[in-house]
């Protein structure tokens, strides 16, 4: 046969081994959904006619991440966080907020870690070796030890360069001795020795895409493994999970290591510039700091040695102030992911699946001699994505077996525009160990002109270094194939050859198959049905709890004082009222009040400060059949199950939001309400619920011996009440100040609304809840919390969404005269009173106690005790009040 012929027919084998069916005949985990192919031309279009194959260095960011970052911060206003005017508290709060998405994405909560945002890995890295309580050597303790797998980037060697100089004793480990020398430690041996020590290891190999064994960290902290066992002292572990989280889950509520710095450029491609250490909060007590930065001291004085720090964790070792956009672009970062993929469970499995394919064919390709045509450095066949990643090192041979040099595999990389990384990656150890190098060949290398980053591929015919590919979570087939006929076309000796035996072998490992057991399986909520906008709809709806017929205001008209008048519940936070003449109290307090929130695309919760359109969305409840029911002007009505028993909607489950200062756990209600209501505000929105299983507890009232209770998405307590006496107080004082304008006075209703009290009153004297200590309405008993601060909120006319500047402004002035706290030293018990100064002047025997302005307009109050299981509130109820003291 002649020669021509003989290649033509082996490089189209080799082309028959190399096609798609082929692969998955070995891999069924390919993509995310059904339109892989137009989301990569969609959100990759830039990469045409690239073959990007080094995700381990960055990889490749989303065009829509960019846009709806763009657009985000094209829409608000973000201030420096360590402000507190409104865009400060924006950026604080959204800033927040991706702290718990952090903690979230790693399956832990700010109850056990802490997220402090650095400039990247090698920054977290540097924190630890600066801050870790490293101990010399005492007469009575050992020194403590720096230990390392000797498979770890330079970031994490580098330690020792801060170590050497504190008499700590650095041990470097080779991977092979973690188990090999683990030894049961006696009883005898577990002393008192507090010294502590660090041990370091990738939970991947950035050189070889090695992942090591997730429960050395548990093995470490116990002293089951070497090197702990063989030293007395306390173990703590730094987990290197900047290679590893790139493709991989890392569940921290499994494998608490006690540091975990990352960058998040390796994760998402974009920002860039930001990395994080998580820490956990049982360690973070130990670290030490010497040099303090703006925004890390609770107090320090200027001209004495005085310092004290933060008492928060972050606070306390982010130096300055943040690089908050870019903290802000990984809201968006996290969105995009899990819109594309789904989670971090498939795309481990998608990206194992083409580094396991590239590595069959390409350790199974042979030159026309029989040569392998590659050496590829690992310490797996690619059986399994727990113990590999999606990572292939190696170097091209030619037909002789000799090394064919990175240098020259880049450059012709380069021209089929193959995108690959070359060298030893930071990773000497790992280098050495594959290569054969001995630590004086490194530094004979050295003395030859050879030194890290550089072109030098091989002195005196050894490599220097390696090729890496790495997959990411866009890369396709065509990456692999396109890469496999490179290699072919310009490294392999004609006739093309494939190891038929090895390559069998290869496709006979099962567990790629059985890989389908690594997929967890998430279910999405159910579409939510669609109620026809006239089905239930009221244009100022009066029901009882059982969703019966609508009655009119004028219906329920009311005698004398001391009555329950009215009562709402606001089951959107921020949203419209909703009146009802009698309802249930559970636990939190009216049934469904405030049960729910809305959050911008960020997920930081919006209220009609930010947002003053929510005032016309009008939720309702019907208890009968279950549903939320949202209404708004121009848009039809859809419902949302009051309560889903349906497992968390798959993009957007069981998530951490931040509210006046609480964490809070909320469940997503989906993507009908979500698209409804960003539709209807122009912006990304999604409507959360508070978790049914999380307990929120009330801060307020201590002071007052309030006991700890339980809250729902409420601000401060779990009812609000208002006097009706005071509101036409208020009314006539509005009156009188706007007789010399055009403005048209607010009616009593309109200013009822404004103050978004969940029950009113019709008191006897204006202002006498102030001073009220206890109430009972009806056969319910309550205790005041404290007095209802206001702010601009209550200037958002709730009819129209407009920004007014009454009441606050009349509020403010009346509270002038009259809203100064002193304190009554005679007569028969003490007594708090709002007093003008002429009043303050003229009476004796007065004590001034706090001398503060108060702008409040309404009281808190929770519930002591229900009567039952089915305790009510009714419009009607008679009230009884207690006063303080």
């Amino acid at each position: 046969m002649p020669l021509q012929e003989a290649t033509e027919k082996e490089s189209l084998n080799f082309n028959q081994l190399c096609t798609f069916e082929s692969f998955e005949e070995v891999w069924s985990h390919y993509g995310y959904k059904s339109g892989f192919k137009d989301v990569i031309e969609r959100e990759f279009s830039r990469t045409k006619g690239i073959t990007y194959l080094d995700h381990a260095g960055t990889t490749l960011y989303p065009e829509s991440l960019v846009r709806e970052f763009y657009q985000d911060i094209s829409r608000n206003v973000y201030g420096n966080p360590h402000s507190h005017n409104p865009s400060s508290r924006l950026t604080h709060d959204t800033v927040e907020h991706v702290r718990y998405r952090i903690l979230q994405h790693f399956n832990t909560t700010p109850d056990k870690y802490s997220v402090i945002f650095t400039s990247g890995c090698t920054a977290a890295l540097k924190l630890v070796a600066e801050s870790f309580p490293w101990s010399p050597p005492t007469a009575m303790e050992p020194a403590s030890q720096f230990c390392y797998l000797t498979d770890n980037h330079t970031s994490v060697v580098g330690i020792r360069g801060v170590t050497s100089a504190l008499g700590v004793v650095s041990l470097p480990v080779s991977p092979e001795e973690i188990e090999a020398r683990a030894r049961d430690v006696a009883q005898s041996e577990c002393s008192s020795c507090q010294t502590p020590h660090l041990f370091c290891y990738p939970a991947q190999s950035n050189f070889s895409g090695r992942k090591y064994s997730l429960g050395y960290v548990r093995g470490i902290q116990a002293r089951k493994l070497y090197p702990a066992c063989d030293s007395q002292g306390r173990w703590f572990v730094l987990l290197d999970a900047a290679s590893f989280a790139s493709c991989s889950p890392l569940d921290l509520q499994e494998h608490p290591a006690d540091f975990v710095p990352f960058s998040f450029y390796k994760m998402f491609g974009f920002p860039t510039g930001l990395g994080a250490l998580l820490v956990r909060n049982d360690t973070a007590a130990l670290l030490r700091k010497a040099y303090f930065g703006g925004g890390t001291a609770a107090a320090y004085l200027a001209g004495e040695n005085y310092y004290v720090p933060t008492p928060n964790i972050a606070n306390r070792f982010e130096d300055g102030t943040v690089s908050f956009l870019n903290v802000i672009a990984l809201n968006h970062s996290f969105d995009t992911l899990h819109k594309l993929t789904g989670g971090m469970d498939k795309v481990q499995l998608h990206t194992f699946g083409l580094a396991r394919y590239t590595y069959m064919l390409l350790s199974s390709l042979c030159h026309g001699n029989g040569q392998p045509v590659a050496q590829i450095y690992s310490d797996s066949e690619f059986e399994n994505p727990s113990t590999q990643g999606a990572i292939l090192n190696f170097n091209l041979t030619d037909c002789h077996g000799q090394i064919v040099g990175y240098s020259q595999v880049d450059k012709l990389a380069s021209l089929f525009n193959i995108h690959v990384r070359t060298g030893c990656f930071c990773n000497t150890g790992a280098c050495q160990i594959f290569l054969g190098t001995t630590n004086q060949d490194v530094k004979s290398n050295l003395q030859a002109g050879h030194v890290c980053g550089d072109d030098v591929d091989l002195v005196d015919g050894r490599p220097t270094g390696s090729v890496r590919v790495s997959f990411g979570y866009m890369s396709t087939f065509r990456d692999c194939q396109n890469f496999l006929n490179f290699v072919v076309e310009c490294f392999v000796e004609k006739p093309v050859e494939v190891d038929q035996v090895k390559l069998d072998r290869l496709k006979s490992n099962t567990s790629s198959k059985g890989s389908s057991q690594c997929l967890i399986t998430m279910l999405t909520n159910g579409k939510h049905k669609h109620i026809d906008n006239g089905e239930h709809a009221s244009t100022d709806p009066v029901v009882n709890e059982y969703g019966g017929k609508a009655i009119t205001k004028e219906a329920k008209s009311l005698g004398k004082a001391q009555y329950l008048t009215n009562i709402y519940i606001y089951p959107i936070k921020s949203c419209a009222a909703f009146e009802v003449t009698d309802w249930p109290v559970c636990p939190l307090g009216l049934l469904h009040d405030r049960g729910w929130m809305v959050v911008n695309g960020n997920g930081v919760c919006l209220n009609q400060k930010r947002e003053p359109r929510l005032c016309l969305i009008h939720p309702q409840i019907y208890l009968p059949s279950n549903t939320l029911l949202l209404q708004a002007s121009g848009m039809d009505t859809i419902s949302v199950p009051l309560e889903n028993h349906n497992e968390p909607h798959q993009s957007h489950g069981v998530c951490q939001s931040k509210l006046c200062g609480d964490r809070v756990q909320t469940v997503d209600c989906g993507d009908e309400a979500a698209s409804w209501l960003s539709e209807f505000l122009g912006q990304p929105c999604r409507l959360i619920r508070q978790s049914p299983d999380f307990i929120r507890n009330m801060k307020k009232g201590h002071e007052k011996g309030v006991s700890s209770t339980a809250l729902s998405l409420v601000n401060e307590a779990q009812y609000l009440m208002i006097n009706h006496a005071s509101v036409d107080l208020l009314q006539r004082h509005i009156t009188s100040r706007q007789e010399s304008s055009d403005h048209q006075p607010l009616n009593i209703h309109e200013l009822v609304s404004r103050f978004r009290a969940n029950l009113v009153i019709s008191g006897l004297e204006p202002f006498e809840e102030d001073d009220w200590s206890h109430l009972i309405i009806g056969n319910t008993h309550f205790q005041v919390a404290g007095r209802c601060g206001r702010c601009q909120m209550i200037g958002v006319d709730q009819n129209t969404g407009a920004k007014t500047k009454e009441p606050l402004l009349s509020l403010s002035a009346y509270r002038k005269g009259k809203g100064w706290c002193v304190e009554f030293s005679d007569g028969p018990y003490p007594m708090t009173r709002y007093l003008t100064f002429y009043w303050v002047d003229c009476i004796c025997n007065v004590r001034v106690i706090d001398l503060r302005l108060e702008v409040t307009f309404g009281v808190y109050l929770v519930h002591q005790s229900l009567d039952g299981s089915n305790a009510t509130l009714s419009v009607g109820a008679p009230v009884m009040s207690q006063w303080s003291g």
